[in-house]
């Protein structure tokens, strides 16, 4: 679904993603882990078009996306849970779900809220809240829901469990798990390394810009340099 070539993404004299090639199978879910500042948000960032590469591809399907504004990637299929969650504070839990599918043609909006509520109970009960008066937790699966508001192809998430207490990470992993599911393909950005490789199918580890390990979920699990810099040293 996804094809990203020879990256190279600058921030004036900071090469932050040096050369960076990976893929996203349709229907996988696809973990980058990293330390943090590695470059896994600007990867993110840059197919979303919020950052402009300066070199390489990033083609979804027929589509390249380097380049583009983040609009008309948004029109091509693609979703972000931006990290830090990126709610609309001032705008009620409801307000923030009808911006999600903005630019949306069908009809079926109300529909495909309830089905944010069903999924999402917690925000039924805060529907007319400020969105910024909702726990970290609330917020993060907000924002989830927002993203999936604009039924996405491909579903960008970045960092979703940063800042939440470990129950909630579990549910978000869990709410990944189901997303996938249901037939929707990710590509995760994630500093917990050990949830991440568990919902995975295919992961990439990123250090200082670059790619130097890849393959299935299963085979990082088990590689003993992923587990000593990743997973504490302790085999799943």
């Amino acid at each position: 679904m996804l094809e990203i070539r020879d990256l190279h993404v600058r921030y004036g004299h900071v090469h932050a993603v040096r050369g960076v090639s990976l893929r996203v199978n349709h229907g996988e879910i696809t973990t980058i882990i990293g330390a943090n500042g590695a470059g896994k948000s600007t990867i993110i960032r840059s197919i979303m078009g919020l950052v402009r590469p300066a070199s390489g591809s990033i083609r979804l399907g027929q589509h390249e996306l380097a380049g583009k504004p983040a609009y008309r990637t948004a029109y091509l299929g693609v979703g972000l849970v931006p990290e830090g969650r990126g709610i609309l504070a001032q705008m009620s839990v409801l307000e923030n779900l009808r911006m999600g599918a903005y630019g949306r043609k069908d009809r079926d909006l109300e529909e495909q809220i309830e089905e944010m509520m069903n999924r999402f109970p917690i925000l039924r009960d805060r529907r007319h809240q400020p969105a910024g008066l909702l726990s970290g937790g609330e917020q993060q699966m907000l924002a989830i829901a927002r993203a999936l508001m604009a039924r996405p192809k491909l579903l960008l998430m970045d960092e979703p469990s940063l800042g939440l207490a470990p129950k909630v990470v579990s549910q978000i992993f869990d709410t990944i798990r189901e997303i996938n599911a249901a037939g929707t393909t990710i590509l995760l950005v994630e500093q917990n390394a050990r949830k991440a490789l568990a919902v995975s199918h295919r992961a990439y580890v990123l250090e200082t810009g670059r790619i130097v390990k890849e393959g299935s979920a299963q085979e990082l699990r088990e590689d003993p340099a992923v587990i000593d810099a990743y997973l504490g040293g302790v085999r799943a």
